[in-house]
């Protein structure tokens, strides 16, 4: 595929998932409104459950946007770390809610409270049909990317949920059993939790600088170390800067100066994974520790080995 057709299927992508946001969107503040107006506490639990899907389209978003703008002096990184602020904020935020949903189930169980159901229905209904429109728009896009292929599996489950609400709209409507409203939205709400808490760890990783859950860190360790021409690794680091853009920070001792340019090589490819970017700083048995610069492909890391070499063994070239 050339870049323009790649460019040209991101475009398409992106304008697909635009789409299904706004959508969401609209029918997120449609359901908050007849969740009240119905006394329906299982279509707020479900427009909760809507609102973790449109926060995942928007933080997906966002995060194509924001990488966009450049790094500067004073934010040397860019602002990748903006996207997990916002995904931090929207977990926590989430959370809270499938909280108070849960509580308020639990009153309601004491006094179950009368529910327009026939409204409920209808606006559940509609739900469904914006989800299957937005599975629809996702499905054609998803084998593009992992997060497209998340995102279509995200609204699969949002329609789920819509037929659980139409499933007590319809036994209250025609048995008048109220139970049912709570009861869904405890399901609704117990459905939250696993995504949100996935969420919130996985930015609570990054933010810590935790070490990437995909990457095995004693593993990395042991293939630089068993790289010939590596005496020893005495310090190495791995973290993310956002999701899918990790730093590899290895300090090693080389053996031979004469080696340098060989040993770059073989520790880059040992280190070398999708999504990773190696910072190496390297020091030979009798010279002092030289930094060097972050090596986003071999070519640049071999034209520093190159100046180490001539530097550290005059007269040879």
């Amino acid at each position: 595929m050339s870049g323009l057709e790649s460019a040209a299927r991101t475009a398409k992508s992106r304008q697909a998932l635009v789409i299904v946001f706004m959508l969401t969107l609209i029918y997120l503040v449609i359901q908050i409104i007849g969740g009240i107006i119905t006394n329906s506490l299982a279509l707020l639990a479900d427009a909760a459950h809507m609102l973790t899907d449109a926060g995942g389209i928007a933080l997906a978003l966002f995060a194509a946007w924001i990488a966009q703008k450049p790094a500067s002096p004073s934010k040397t990184y860019g602002y990748y770390r903006v996207e997990i602020l916002a995904a931090f904020i929207h977990a926590v935020a989430l959370l809270g809610s499938a909280v108070f949903i849960l509580a308020e189930a639990y009153r309601r169980f004491q006094q179950p409270p009368e529910v327009t159901s026939s409204l409920m229905l209808v606006i559940a209904v509609v739900g469904l049909i914006v989800n299957l429109i937005g599975a629809h728009l996702r499905h054609s896009h998803e084998q593009e990317s992992l997060n497209l292929q998340g995102a279509f599996l995200e609204v699969v489950s949002d329609a789920l949920g819509s037929l659980g609400v139409i499933a007590a709209a319809v036994v209250m409507w025609f048995t008048g059993w109220y139970y049912a409203d709570p009861i869904a939205s405890i399901a609704v709400s117990l459905f939250i939790f696993p995504r949100t808490w996935k969420l919130l760890r996985q930015a609570v990783d990054i933010l810590l600088e935790s070490t990437p859950a995909h990457i095995n860190l004693a593993a990395v360790q042991q293939r630089i170390e068993s790289v010939n021409g590596v005496a020893d690794v005495h310090d190495l680091h791995v973290w993310s800067i956002t999701s899918g853009y990790a730093l590899v920070d290895v300090r090693s001792t080389i053996a031979q100066p004469s080696q340098t340019e060989d040993v770059f090589k073989q520790v880059l490819n040992a280190v070398n994974h999708p999504g990773v970017h190696v910072i190496l700083i390297a020091e030979t048995q009798s010279s002092p520790v030289a930094p060097c610069p972050t090596f986003n492909d071999l070519d640049t890391a071999l034209d520093y080995a190159r100046k180490q070499i001539a530097t550290s063994t005059p007269g040879q070239h």
